[in-house]
């Protein structure tokens, strides 16, 4: 395949995952008028983006406090004990949700590079359930890791790349 040729179906995909980015419920007929593409050309597009992972799922963005649940961030610092291979299967095979106290539900999980090595979002009831998630996280995985710092969210202002529609009642609390 030439090179140019490379180039254009990049920038094709592109295109259509920042279309579908914002509006990953519509019909492929609306992604494809969007993108001035044919329908067939952004199937095809959208196939070969899930084939090859770039695109893991599709989501709805929710406000949780329908469900009076908190958004927390615990940001994790690790220690110089190396990462075994039972560590390694319980982040990558999710194990980690297996034991979230109550109502708690893990959103993310990052490894990260600067002040602190991990990142880890998560909803709980209240501020004791979520102190209850990080002691349970603590326990579990607490022989990497040295310092865990507990983080409230008060309100997103983007979740997803996608504004809050509210921030115009919120924007008072800035």
């Amino acid at each position: 395949m030439a090179k140019s040729n490379r180039e254009t179906m990049k920038k094709d995909e592109i295109q259509v995952l920042t279309i579908l980015e914002q509006h990953a419920k519509e019909s492929i007929d609306y992604i494809a008028k969007k993108c001035g593409f044919s329908r067939q050309k952004v199937w095809k597009i959208i196939k070969n983006l899930e084939e090859k992972k770039i695109i893991w799922g599709y989501t709805a963005i929710t406000d949780e406090t329908l469900r009076n649940l908190k958004h927390y961030v615990l940001l994790v610092k690790r220690n110089t004990v190396p990462f075994d291979a039972s560590f390694k299967k319980e982040i990558v095979f999710e194990r980690l949700d297996n034991y979230q106290p109550g109502a708690s539900k893990i959103e993310d999980i990052f490894f990260t590079h600067g002040d602190f090595d991990g990142v880890v979002t998560f909803y709980a009831p209240d501020l004791i359930s979520a102190k209850k998630m990080v002691q349970e996280i603590s326990r579990r995985i607490g022989k990497y890791f040295k310092e865990y710092r507990l983080l409230t969210t008060l309100f997103p202002i983007r979740k997803k790349g996608l504004k809050n529609p509210q921030i115009k009642e919120l924007i008072e609390y800035m």
